[in-house]
Parts: structure tokens; C-alpha cells; sequence
């Protein structure tokens, strides 16, 4: 709990700073928001990032993987200045193809907009802003994979835009929810999370619709903050074709849901070289104790933890900012990072010490232009229930346009 408070004080350190007299228009845009704002007619963007993976043992040999990550196309129409459609079409590890985007975006007024499609769930910083040159570090970081299921999309429609007065941005969309239960096996755990309940998109089903949020603070110089949100329950394929009149077929199913409660809070700032980002994510999760002895395989009962928690605190200077001649950047960066799947469990789940893990990546940023980056860090890692952290030298190459 010591090292939860530190980062809370260090997001709300950051938001304290003075915030400038005149008017800022402060707001980090990602590649389909930079389409957006473009002029009429067709948009083309992209981005790609290929990475090698060494894990790095004294008393053996390990193969290091070498791999092309991603390879993402963005194509967009401006129809005009108030109706934009956005694709964003990702190619992962040279075989797999996803639809990670594919909305309409329909302006009411300039304080609204109305989105449609296939969009992203917008929680903390990189499930929103993960193309390779908008973070440090070869992977994106470990919380944005174990607690938050980045890239998270789902198919939804809501409401987007700015208040102005307020220097704020906000983002409100119902969705359809996570597949907790296929009708055979259990989508959640204590070592997978939510992840495996993304449904991404494809032939996704749904018996109850989830809702989600952001509000995005810009009004301070050089400073974002966000605070994010994600709420509903998970849903299950034992509903399909259930007779509402079936009480005991309404309760098995019902002991095959749970429900999710999750937030977020995140910061960046900049300053004269200087880079600082933390995030914060915490879940709460109910019914688990029923979905769990539910979910079980033969004796084998199902982790799913009751709360999850996770966060990092990531510090980094550009040392080539004093230059006036260069438009290069060379960035040495650490971040400390920590999540726990197991934060707090229900009987007769026992909490397991391996779901509680510590990270430590500290590296190089070396931006050759201002969509081209080189990457190489080296990160420690472990769990409490080692003794010993484990070791793993990253590098990779990232272009966005």
C-alpha cells in the first residue's frame, strides 16, 4: 500500500504545478486524431515496430526471439470538416491481421462529437497513444498487458469532445462487454486477468453492454492528466437461447459472470528535456467466488482475484534538448512498474505470491527524426515469490507517420 500511495502523490505532485495565465491548447493527439483534423479528402498513416527479445541467464543458454510486432496502416476519409471515418488495420507478429479501429466521427457542436464503430476503450495512457515513438522502452509497459487488456477495442458508440472553459476533454462510450465465460471455459484468471475476454471486434456477442469513460485534463503547460473508467459486467454464452422463466438455468448462468469495476489514473509532463509519466489502474471485480468454484476444471478451482491492482512511475531527459541544430533526440529513461492480479482474492482462493511482480526497465530512446525511433533497454523483473530478479535485453526499431 506504501508504494500505491507514492505513486498517488506523485500523479497529484504533477497536477499541482502552476498552471499558466494564458490560454494553452495542451492536447496530446495519436495518429487517428491527427487524421481527424486534417484537410478534407483521403488520410493515410501508419506505424510499425519490429523488436528482439533476449533473456539474459548466467547458467544457460536462451534463444533470444526476433520478430516483426506490428505493422499498422491507418486509412481515414474526411468527408468535411464535421464528418471523418478512421480505419486503422494491424498486421501482428507477420501473420495475424485485427481491425484495431473503424468509426464515424459526426460533429454536433464544438463541444460534441458524436463516434460510432469499432473503438478503443479509452483507459490510461497507451491503449490511446501506442504507437512505438510515443513511449520509451523496446514493450510497451507490463501493466497495459496484465491489467488493463491493451489494445483493448470493442465495438460501441458515444460522445467525444472538449470543454473548453474547462481545458478538458472527455470521452464517454457504451460497449459490448468482455467475454467471461464461451460456454465451455473460463476467460478469467489470476495469471491471464481480463485479457483473454477481449473480444476485438469479431463476431462479438453481447447480453449486457459495459460503459466507459475518460476526462483528460490539458489546462496546465506541458501537463496531461487523465482519469478513466470502466464499468458493467462480463458476459456469458449461457444465456444464449435461456428461457427467462428457467430459475435454476438463470442462476447457473448468473454464476458465470462477474462484474468489473475498473479505474484509472495517469499523468505526463515535459519540461525543457525533462519527461514524467505515472499510472495508477485498480479493479475491483464481485461475484468471483461464485464464478470461480463455477469455472473450475474437475478438482482444479479457477484464481480469479476479487481486486487488481497496478502502476508505474517513469522518468526520462532528453540529452540532445540544449541542441538547437538537431531535431534528434537521445533519450535515457527507468521506470519502476509493479501489478498485482492477486491484490485481494475471495475464499476459498488462496492469494499466490507469483501474481505480484516487480519491473524495472531503464534504457535508450533515440529518436533519428521525429517518426523514427531506435530502441534498447535491459529489464529486471520478479516476483514475490522469487528470490532473484530475471533479466531480459530488448532492442528495436519503430517508425509512425
Amino acid at each position: 500500500m506504501k508504494r500505491v500511495l507514492i505513486v498517488l502523490g506523485f500523479l497529484l505532485i504533477s497536477f499541482g504545478i502552476k498552471a499558466q495565465t494564458d490560454t494553452i491548447s495542451n492536447q496530446q493527439l495519436n495518429t487517428a486524431q491527427s487524421l481527424m483534423s486534417s484537410k478534407p479528402g483521403l488520410q493515410i498513416g501508419g506505424y510499425g515496430e519490429v523488436h528482439y527479445n533476449q533473456p539474459l541467464k548466467s547458467n544457460t543458454y536462451n534463444l533470444g526471439t526476433l520478430d516483426a510486432h506490428r505493422m499498422v496502416l491507418f486509412f481515414g476519409y474526411n468527408f468535411s470538416s464535421k464528418t471523418q471515418f478512421v480505419s486503422e488495420i494491424e498486421i501482428e507478429y507477420a501473420k495475424e491481421v485485427w481491425v484495431e479501429q473503424m468509426f464515424i466521427q459526426h460533429r454536433i457542436n464544438k463541444y460534441a462529437n458524436f463516434r460510432a464503430g469499432v473503438l478503443l476503450v479509452p483507459m490510461g495512457i497507451i491503449n490511446e497513444y501506442h504507437e512505438p515513438t510515443a513511449f520509451n522502452g523496446v514493450e510497451r509497459p507490463i501493466i497495459d498487458n496484465k491489467i488493463a487488456p491493451t489494445t483493448w477495442r470493442e465495438i460501441g458508440l458515444g460522445f467525444q469532445g472538449n470543454i473548453y472553459q474547462a481545458k478538458a476533454r472527455y470521452q464517454i462510450y457504451v460497449v459490448n462487454g468482455l467475454n467471461g465465460y464461451d460456454g465451455t471455459n473460463a476467460m478469467f484468471s489470476g495469471s491471464k486477468g481480463l485479457r483473454e475476454g477481449r473480444q476485438k471486434a469479431s463476431k462479438a456477442y453481447m447480453n449486457q453492454p459495459a460503459f466507459t469513460g475518460k476526462l483528460e485534463f490539458y489546462g496546465v503547460r506541458n501537463l496531461n492528466v487523465g482519469l478513466s473508467g470502466y464499468f458493467g459486467k462480463s458476459n456469458s454464452k449461457l444465456y444464449s437461447n435461456l428461457n427467462r422463466d428457467s430459475l435454476a438455468k438463470i442462476q447457473r448462468a448468473d454464476s458465470s459472470v462477474v462484474g468489473i469495476s475498473m479505474v484509472g489514473l495517469d499523468t505526463r509532463y515535459n519540461f525543457k528535456g525533462v519527461k514524467l509519466a505515472g499510472q495508477f489502474y485498480y479493479i475491483s471485480l464481485s461475484n468471483t467466488q461464485e464464478y470461480n468454484v463455477f469455472t473450475r476444471t474437475g478438482t482444479k478451482l479457477n484464481d480469479l482475484g476479487s481486486a487488481m491492482l497496478g502502476y508505474y512511475v517513469e522518468v526520462g531527459y532528453d540529452i540532445f534538448h540544449l541542441l538547437t541544430d538537431t531535431k534528434q533526440s537521445l533519450m535515457p529513461f527507468i521506470r519502476y512498474e509493479a501489478y498485482n492480479t492477486h491484490y485481494s482474492v475471495e475464499e476459498p482462493v488462496v492469494t499466490n505470491k507469483s501474481y505480484s511482480n516487480t519491473i524495472i526497465t531503464t534504457g535508450l530512446t533515440y529518436a533519428l527524426e521525429k517518426g523514427v525511433v531506435l530502441k534498447a533497454d535491459l529489464q529486471f523483473y520478479k516476483s514475490k515469490a522469487e528470490n532473484s530478479f530475471n533479466k531480459t535485453f530488448n532492442a528495436g526499431v519503430g517508425v509512425n507517420f
